[in-house]
Parts: structure tokens; C-alpha cells; sequence
């Protein structure tokens, strides 16, 4: 399944507005969502494949994201958080990202996020598919795989402090070895999220988490408040063409 990545440059884990300046609109739109949490959810997992860059969207987003974590109740013990974090999650929405470049010579075809724990510490790997097309013909005959390895450690609730151990570029079988190797990995370093890309001296919250949506916040000096959502990998069928409100209109 392709991965489907939103962001924008306004985004919600940022920089808030002066309490005096906000509008009438923005404070109504911090009242608490009264929905059940599943209804919730089920309209961020069908807003975010169909977003197409209008601030209204990123709008309803954050409001979606505030209200699961208002009503996110955390895990009451190590071996609950490490069960439900444990696994591959791919990303399916990031406030901090940038774009890869000519989509007819370089692409990304899935990225995802693989937890392996360990008691207080563990392991997390960023990695992506990726396709390359070094000639002018536009045929991708270079393809692999990038990790970013990292190791973590918990220091306070679920906050997990990310240490950067590795970028591990690796050709598929049988692919062509690309002639720019360097080039490459600079392509990667624009397309990936930063803080998937290079999370050193951050830590991530886990603001809600549930057996198949996961979504985290990062905490430090160039990435503070930069927000990501995953998914179950391989749990979830995202279908990006539904629209459920307007079906629900008809």
C-alpha cells in the first residue's frame, strides 16, 4: 500500500497564536468534541488520504488530533504501552514535510516506523521503499530500501529519548547500483520527514495509541511540536477516493 503523506508548513505542533489574538472561530473550535472517540477516528482516518493541501483540512485535523488526545486514556503499565507500541506503523501524515523532488525520477513507496522493545528501552527503524531513475528515460531501474536506526529510552511516562545509531542505504536484488550514491541519500534527506529522516537529540510522546492508530509528538530543539500519525501496517485498508460526507449527503 502506497503511503499517503500530508503536511504543511503551518503546522499544528508549532508555533500558537498570542492568547489575544485569537479569533472567535478558534476559541469555539477548543471546545471539547462530545462524539464518541471511535467516531472520532473514523473521520480522521477518512479525511487524511484525501487531503489536498486546504487549510481548512489541516484545520480539521488538528481538531480531530486534540480530541482523540483528550480522551486518550495512557497505559497503566510498561507492558501494556510496550505491547500496543511493538510492531511496523506507517506513516500516514506528517506536519514536517518537505517533498522529494521530479516524482519521474525519484519516488517513495511506502515509509513506516518498526518498534522493538525491550522493558524500559529498544529499537526504532524509520525506513522507506525507494525508486530511482538515473536515466533520462524515466525507468525506474534502481530500487531499495533506507533505514534510520535508532535506539530508545524511556524517562518518564511514554516519552521515548531517541538516540541515532545509523543510516543503512541498502539496493533490492537484482536492482541497478545507483551511479550517485550520495545524491541518492540527499534525495532521501528531502523527501523523508526530518524527524524520520534525523530524530538526534529528541524525544517522541506517544499522544494516543490504540491497537491500529498511533500518533506522537516530537520534543526538542529543531523539531519541537512536530506531529506524526500512523497506522497499523497492514491493519488498516485506507481507501483515498471515499468521501463519506458527501456519500452521506446523497
Amino acid at each position: 500500500m502506497p503511503t499517503s503523506v500530508a503536511a504543511s508548513s503551518k503546522g499544528f505542533g508549532t508555533v500558537k497564536e498570542p492568547q489575544q489574538k485569537q479569533t472567535r472561530e478558534s476559541r469555539k473550535d477548543e471546545k471539547k468534541d462530545q462524539r464518541p472517540l471511535a467516531e472520532i477516528k473514523e473521520e480522521l482516518l477518512d479525511l487524511l488520504p484525501r487531503m489536498t493541501g486546504q487549510e481548512e483540512e489541516f484545520r480539521q485535523v488538528e481538531r480531530l488530533v486534540n480530541a482523540l488526545e483528550e480522551k486518550y486514556m495512557p497505559a497503566q503499565t510498561l507492558g501494556f504501552l510496550n505491547l500496543a507500541m511493538a510492531g511496523e506503523w506507517q506513516l500516514l501524515f506528517s506536519t514536517n514535510l518537505a517533498g522529494g523532488g521530479n516524482p519521474a525520477r525519484f519516488r517513495l513507496r511506502e515509509l513506516f516506523q518498526r518498534i522493538e522493545t525491550n522493558n524500559l528501552e529498544g529499537t526504532i527503524t524509520n525506513q522507506v521503499l525507494w525508486d530511482l531513475a538515473e536515466e533520462d528515460d524515466n525507468v525506474f531501474d534502481a530500487t531499495g530500501t533506507f533505514s534510520v536506526v535508532c535506539s530508545y529510552s524511556i524517562n518518564q511516562g511514554a516519552r521515548m529519548v531517541v538516540d541515532l545509531n545509523d543510516h543503512v542505504l541498502k539496493p533490492a536484488r537484482g536492482s541497478k547500483i545507483p551511479q550517485d550514491v550520495q545524491g541518492l541519500v540527499a534525495r532521501l534527506h528531502r523527501a523523508m520527514p526530518k524527524e524520520m529522516f534525523d530524530p538526534q537529540d529528541h524525544a517522541m510522546d506517544t499522544t494516543y495509541l490504540d491497537a491500529d492508530l498511533r500518533i506522537t509528538r516530537m520534543t526538542g530543539p529543531r523539531l519541537e511540536g512536530v506531529r506524526d500519525i500512523f497506522i497499523r501496517r497492514g491493519g488498516l485498508e485506507i481507501d483515498p477516493t471515499s468521501n463519506k460526507a458527501n456519500d452521506e449527503k446523497e
